[in-house]
């Protein structure tokens, strides 16, 4: 089996990239979607180490927008929070690759892949790469970020083009949908020849 990570820089699209895998019949995997389940089950740890703070919704969820602004603000907590999550975070996908053992592949999206240093627990990366500006303007305009915030969110991760360095494949999503899929769709023949 091979292991396929999904990396890129937030508003890269690579929840557009997963969607095209999965509407082509591929098994995808989002480790933010599996973040928000342990934010649940971990919600007392959490709801203590952010104490000083409001991170609960109306409805007396964590806020994933109010922790994001905490922690994408002060470096000390967003440590705190990545304690907490990524041990467990890690054990899911451990138990992810061993469900899906007899498959040819797997993707798994990873936005923080290198940040967190789990490049060895795949054989292939891919990276969605997206105009520094492009994303500012999908931030703004697409999530309703203030600018501020949005620019506070991108200086946050480590630049793009070191991560094109670690990268086995680039998708590179500054145009339109039909090159995004084109470029999908040459790297899913690549695959196909490394089994």
């Amino acid at each position: 089996m091979l292991k396929i990570a999904i990396a890129g820089n937030i508003a890269s699209g690579k929840s557009t990239v997963e969607n095209i895998l999965k509407q082509k019949g591929l098994q995808v995997y989002d480790t933010d979607k599996l973040s928000h389940e342990i934010l649940k089950i971990k919600r007392k740890n959490i709801i203590d180490v952010f104490s000083d703070f409001d991170i609960l919704d109306e409805n007396g969820e964590i806020s994933r927008r109010k922790l994001g602004e905490i922690v994408f603000s002060d470096l000390a907590k967003k440590k705190q929070l990545e304690s907490i999550i990524y041990p467990k975070l890690k054990i899911k996908l451990e138990n992810i690759f061993e469900k899906n053992i007899n498959q040819k592949y797997i993707f798994v999206s990873v936005p923080q892949l290198f940040e967190v240093g789990w490049q060895n627990l795949f054989d292939k990366i891919i990276f969605v790469f997206a105009d520094d500006d492009i994303r500012l303007s999908r931030l703004i305009e697409e999530r309703k970020f203030p600018k501020g915030a949005a620019i506070k969110r991108l200086s946050a991760q480590e630049p793009q083009e070191e991560k094109l360095k670690k990268s086995d494949f680039i998708i590179r999503n500054n145009q339109d949908i039909m090159f995004l899929q084109k470029q999908i769709d040459e790297i899913i023949i690549l695959l196909e020849d490394m089994e």
